[in-house]
């Protein structure tokens, strides 16, 4: 018997070598644009220790800042989302930084 562990990608992820696109659920104002997708680019280490640099040690506050700047839009725009659509970009971004085959 096999048993298949390969981690299927939902329907509303795509993910490519340059970023991830998640469809959002609800649309939502990115850039005083209303869209239904939000692209987040693959971060660079510069990326990561910049939003570390401005958080603290808040690891929200950095998360946030994290995603802002992948996405080029503001944290504001991102404490926007509904929560459905911000985890939908939580797991875009983990799926995009993980090594392991898909």
């Amino acid at each position: 018997m096999t048993t298949n562990t390969e981690k299927k990608i939902p329907t509303w992820l795509t993910l490519t070598d340059e970023g991830v696109t998640v469809s959002l659920r609800y649309p939502a104002e990115l850039n005083s644009i209303k869209t239904d997708k939000i692209t987040l680019r693959a971060p660079t280490v510069r990326d990561v220790r910049t939003a570390q640099a401005t958080s603290g040690n808040d690891a929200e506050q950095r998360e946030m800042q994290l995603f802002a700047s992948l996405a080029e839009v503001s944290v504001k725009d991102l404490e926007c989302l509904k929560l459905l659509d911000y985890q939908r970009v939580q797991e875009g971004y983990f799926r995009l930084v993980n090594e392991d085959e898909l």
